[in-house]
């Protein structure tokens, strides 16, 4: 994984993010993790600019504490305000890195201008390293079985 870059990530899994509005309820924003089978939403008023996050565990713990009024309740009031994010270029160990240290599962990559370009999870990336290693191992047995 020498030099792999957070762009590599995207350019396999794609930059489509899905964003919640922070108006939004959290039955709402449960129905988009659902529907397109994501675990955390980036909460954003425009779909570019990052407000918040929110993910499945935010809504499972906050279940214990609001009860049945909790699906009423506004992304707002529930989302994370301090995001951790990534630039394309960042190398993937740093980004595993900051997901180890920090104790989050999903990144969301912003360009230049600080606008959504991409979200990576934990998942991406240990996918990138199991596809690594498989072709390790394929290069490892192809050198054995051909002797070069």
């Amino acid at each position: 994984m020498v030099s792999v870059r957070v762009e590599h990530i995207l350019r396999s899994k794609g930059t489509q993010v899905v964003t919640v509005s922070p108006d939004a309820t959290i039955t709402d924003a449960a129905g988009l993790l659902g529907s397109h089978g994501v675990g955390a939403l980036v909460v954003s008023g425009d779909g570019r600019h990052i407000d918040g996050i929110i993910s499945e565990r935010d809504i499972a713990r906050a279940l214990a504490d609001h009860g049945a009024r909790l699906g009423d309740m506004r992304v707002a009031d529930l989302m994370s305000t301090q995001v951790h994010t990534c630039r394309k270029d960042d190398r993937v160990e740093s980004l595993m890195q900051l997901m180890t240290q920090r104790r989050i599962r999903h990144v969301p990559v912003v360009d230049d201008a600080g606008e959504l370009s991409g979200i990576v999870s934990i998942g991406d990336v240990v996918k990138l390293r199991l596809d690594e290693l498989e072709e390790e191992a394929r290069t490892l047995h192809d050198y054995i079985e051909t002797g070069r």
